[in-house]
């Protein structure tokens, strides 16, 4: 788990080799692993698959150009009207998007986490295109695929950013 951890970086670029629907359903899977507030889970997949989808994807969104050469992407969504915390369900997307982005790394793939909540004009376009109801939210994109290469490792660990016990 720690070397996943520490070895994990953010794939931008992908062979055309397809990922299969099995593997993706096990990477939802541990999505829906990660912790939630009050274990709600308040969150809703997407996962995109069809090429002119994918092409879509990086037409409308700023910083998703990869979506053209990936194998699929999930779409990462909320649904913070059915959660208990709601001003909780941002945090709990989060995790599930780093859940996702770990078992991808785990499994010999890669991806990256593209924002997309709260920017409407990155949100809006995929709620439509992909007939999200009124009450889910676009939250992240998760564009993923085998890595045609992966970005050197720096360290990121940096001591003076620990504080023990008080700043």
């Amino acid at each position: 788990a720690m070397d996943c951890l520490l070895t994990r970086r953010s794939v931008r670029a992908f062979t055309p080799e397809p990922v299969g629907p099995d593997t993706v359903r096990e990477l939802l899977r541990a999505a829906m692993f990660a912790p939630s507030a009050g274990d709600q889970q308040p969150w809703h997949f997407v996962a995109v698959t069809r090429r002119e989808d994918l092409d879509f994807i990086a037409q409308v969104h700023p910083y998703a150009g990869m979506c053209r050469q990936a194998a699929g992407a999930v779409l990462v969504c909320g649904e913070p009207a059915v959660a208990r915390h709601p001003d909780m369900w941002l945090q709990d997307c989060a995790a599930a998007t780093q859940n996702l982005l770990l078992a991808l790394h785990a499994k010999g793939l890669g991806g990256v986490y593209v924002g997309v909540f709260p920017r409407e004009e990155r949100m809006k376009p995929l709620a439509t295109r992909f007939g999200l109801p009124a009450a889910i939210v676009p939250f992240s994109l998760v564009p993923f695929g085998h890595p045609a290469g992966v970005p050197e490792q720096p360290d990121r660990f940096k001591t003076e950013r620990i504080h023990l016990d008080r700043w």
